[in-house]
């Protein structure tokens, strides 16, 4: 049997070979931005992380085509995408996800983990052998790491998530039923926990040295400790731990990658930070209270997956432009029209899909990166008092800004006022235009109008400012959404 502290001494000389060959001349790797950390650095430019991708299992399932689905990312001008180590899988049919990435085909499962030769896996053919490593998998993992690396797209590499229920469990290499070592007889609820794993948390370790080893050439990696700790059983002092033996391990590696925390659904006030955590992940975080209960703390928030409400754009669409233009530094938008054999996400997902996503809706978000990237936003902040007078009721909005320079903002109906469908003429009538009393700072400034819905820049208009008084002004009319750049001009 081949141990884990031998493979360190083997995978070590690969390890070297590999950043040699790979990072040599890559930037350093993706961090905080030292000017204003709720954004990051990556390849030495100021970056906002948006994204709309898979359901996380572009590596562990062996049929998804990931070299296509990230050329698809690239071209949507997106630079994030979300994956799961192998931990964890799904079975098929698991939350009426159609066609799910993490649900392989019986056979199509590849995890860190090596087959033994006893057969008994639940998931169909051999068990695991928790002692070795499939290099296989971590031939896989390698390319995906560089392919999207080439693509400019960021991995957030998730590395644990708990088991919602028993049929998840019972598909996991740590549940004893499928592993050769002894281990793992335990509650699902027990698995990620210091005290009543089973004697499994030596092998979460090792796991989380090993791919924390193989990706450390790559900059364009973060490691996310585990996908909705809320769930499960999950300890806090067992997510602690695991950051520590990321950073221990790293300290001995001579490099730093971001690590990031997944906080809550919806929203939480953040008390007692971690000193090794630097980016806040939420789920569904509509309206953005996530990001404004814990902007103090300087660390990214992000929303790094949606869903839950319905197969409409509009739901996700808003969602992730108020997130954004709250102060959030990363948004993802979960996309079930990615599948097996629809890497390019075009696949016709039924109704009873528990989210959204297409072309359009990528195009929609893309056109929020592109309007992001416009603004100066590492100099801009939250401003809570652009509008000298509340919204009308039924209307929320967000607004960065740098006072006298540049403002953005973004508008739409609340979630509950939304009208759908958003194209035909018959909703041409429900359109609105708001009078908004926008409190600058002195000076002449060009108001140029965005209309998220259908990603074109509208009609512009100069107004003059004196400092004091609020500057009045007449949003064109828009159906669900609306948002404008403010930029001072010379006179």
């Amino acid at each position: 049997m081949i141990t884990h502290r031998s493979f360190a001494q083997g995978w070590w000389i690969g390890v070297v070979g590999l950043w040699t060959g790979i990072a040599a001349g890559n930037a350093a790797p993706l961090s905080l931005h030292p000017e204003n950390p709720h954004y990051f650095l990556f390849r030495s430019r100021p970056t906002v992380l948006i994204t709309c991708g898979e359901h996380y299992g572009a590596v562990l399932n062996l049929d998804f085509d990931y070299k296509r689905y990230l050329r698809e990312l690239q071209r949507c001008g997106f630079n994030l995408t979300r994956t799961f180590s192998g931990a964890y899988v799904e079975p098929s049919g698991a939350f009426r996800i159609e066609k799910n990435t993490l649900a392989p085909r019986p056979g199509r499962f590849i995890c860190p983990w090596a087959r033994s030769k006893e057969p008994g896996y639940a998931g169909g053919g051999n068990k695991f052998d928790l002692d070795r490593w499939d290099e296989a998998y971590f031939r896989r993992l390698r390319d995906f790491m560089r392919t999207a690396a080439e693509c400019g797209v960021v991995v957030e590499m998730n590395l644990f998530c708990p088991f919602y229920s028993e049929s998840q469990w019972r598909l996991s290499p740590m549940n004893a039923r499928n592993n050769v070592n002894g281990v793992g007889h335990v509650a699902r609820t027990n698995v990620y926990t210091l005290d009543r794993n089973g004697g499994l948390l030596k092998y979460q370790e090792a796991l989380v040295r090993k791919i924390v080893t193989e990706l450390a050439p790559f900059d364009n990696v973060y490691y996310e400790i585990c996908n909705e700790p809320y769930f499960g059983g999950v300890t806090l002092e067992w997510q602690y731990h695991i950051a520590e033996v990321i950073a221990r391990t790293e300290e001995r590696l001579g490099v730093r990658h971001l690590i990031s925390r997944n906080v809550a659904n919806g929203h939480r006030k953040i008390k007692h930070p971690h000193r090794l955590v630097s980016i806040f992940n939420f789920h569904y975080a509509y309206p953005p209270m996530a990001v404004t209960e814990n902007y103090h703390l300087n660390r990214v928030i992000g929303d790094n997956e949606t869903g839950f409400q319905g197969t409409n754009n509009a739901p996700y669409r808003i969602e992730g432009w108020h997130f954004i233009l709250a102060g959030g530094g990363l948004f993802n938008h979960l996309d079930y029209s990615f599948t097996v054999g629809h890497e390019s996400g075009d696949f016709q997902y039924p109704s009873t899909q528990p989210g959204g996503g297409n072309a359009l809706l990528r195009q929609q978000i893309g056109a929020l990166h592109r309007f992001m990237k416009r603004l100066d936003f590492i100099s801009m902040r939250p401003i809570r008092d652009l509008w000298a007078n509340p919204l009308p009721q039924g209307f929320l909005g967000h607004a960065l800004g740098r006072t006298g320079r540049q403002y953005a903002f973004y508008i739409s109906r609340e979630r509950k006022k939304l009208i759908a469908p958003e194209f035909g003429a018959a909703n041409e009538k429900k359109t609105v235009r708001l009078q908004l009393a926008l409190q600058l700072g002195p000076g002449r400034y060009e108001v140029r109008w965005f209309d998220p819905l259908r990603c074109r820049w509208m009609d512009s208009v100069i107004v003059e400012s004196d400092g004091r008084n609020a500057v009045q002004v007449r949003t064109p009319r828009f159906l669900n959404d609306i948002a404008a750049v403010i930029e001072r001009v010379k006179r």
